[in-house]
């Protein structure tokens, strides 16, 4: 399979219209009470960002059979995990950032307690589209499966977990192995899981396949916090949508750090690599997996 940037440039464009739309529905509208926090969390969700993760849960649900209406409330209740890890992680008390995506951090927009509010609101949210979103034929011990599986990536085990041992870790040195496992928290654990959850959404799901897209998650996972940490060297704050350097000034520990720049882009080849192989027993619908591999390896932003 010969990758072509136009079929991953038009897939993607397919699925980020499905899921801005989608968003824009289940997110309460700007008028609702309480005003403030519903903008806030609009704010903080609509209008930016790639989508890698509602990407996954599509090309995962594509390569699974999976329907196109099941994939949108997965895909948005992703992406509110994402987006309120996002509005916690630049808190002064965090990570202390004034961009995201371009624009002014939800803090700074909104202030610290609502910007805390929105947060929280959005993880709620994102389990009860789970619980109780229009999915068509999904079946109720499937959607508790995905609220086990979501909840586990985003909890202390997972997202959270990984986000206190990088907070433990400033100002420390870091070894590789306990670099990639704060990793395969911090960052691996949402992506890993946005993968299953769309292989989840098909009505039937055979054990070898889950398997393929589990270990297929867990490489671009990875992956995808080495090309950051690469970025976080080379780019700039204009094109990152967010502050360069940002590791470096607090003194993080990263993979470029460790490895060098060539020893961390050798180290995000050898993920996609690893990620594709688990691929190999997959046809053709599982393409874009393919393809957003390779993006996650070499995009610039």
């Amino acid at each position: 399979m010969k990758l072509t940037p136009p079929d991953l440039k038009r897939f993607a464009e397919r699925c980020q219209q499905r899921v801005e739309a989608a968003l824009g529905r289940f997110l309460a509208s700007e008028n609702t009470l309480p005003v403030q926090l519903h903008q806030a969390m609009r704010y903080a969700v609509l209008g930016g960002g790639k989508r890698i993760r509602p990407l996954l849960v599509y090309a995962a649900g594509q390569a699974s059979g999976a329907r196109q209406q099941a994939l949108d409330v997965t895909a948005c209740s992703v992406e509110c995990i994402h987006a309120y890890s996002l509005v916690h992680d630049d808190l002064p008390a965090m990570d202390d950032d004034d961009l995201r995506r371009g624009k002014p951090t939800c803090h700074k927009v909104y202030g610290e307690a609502e910007a805390i509010l929105a947060g929280d609101a959005l993880q709620a949210l994102a389990f009860s589209l789970l619980a109780h979103a229009d999915m068509g034929a999904i079946a109720s011990h499937r959607r508790l499966q995905m609220i086990e599986l979501l909840s586990q990536a985003s909890g202390s085990r997972g997202m959270v977990g990984g986000q206190s041992l990088d907070l433990a870790a400033t100002g420390k040195q870091l070894d590789i192995a306990e670099l990639e496992n704060m990793h395969i928290h911090k960052t691996g654990a949402l992506i890993r899981a946005s993968v299953l959850l769309g292989a989840l959404c098909a009505e039937k799901l055979p054990e070898e396949q889950k398997q393929a897209l589990d270990h297929y998650g867990k490489y671009i996972g990875l992956a995808f916090q080495v090309q950051d940490d690469i970025l976080d060297v080379t780019g700039n704050t204009e094109q990152l949508g967010k502050e360069s350097g940002a590791d470096s000034a607090l003194n993080k520990p990263t993979y470029p750090s460790l490895l060098g720049l060539t020893g961390a882009r050798e180290r995000a080849l050898e993920l996609h690599q690893a990620a594709l192989d688990s691929l190999d027993g997959l046809d053709e619908s599982a393409d874009p997996l393919r393809w957003l591999s390779r993006y996650i390896v070499d995009r610039a932003t």
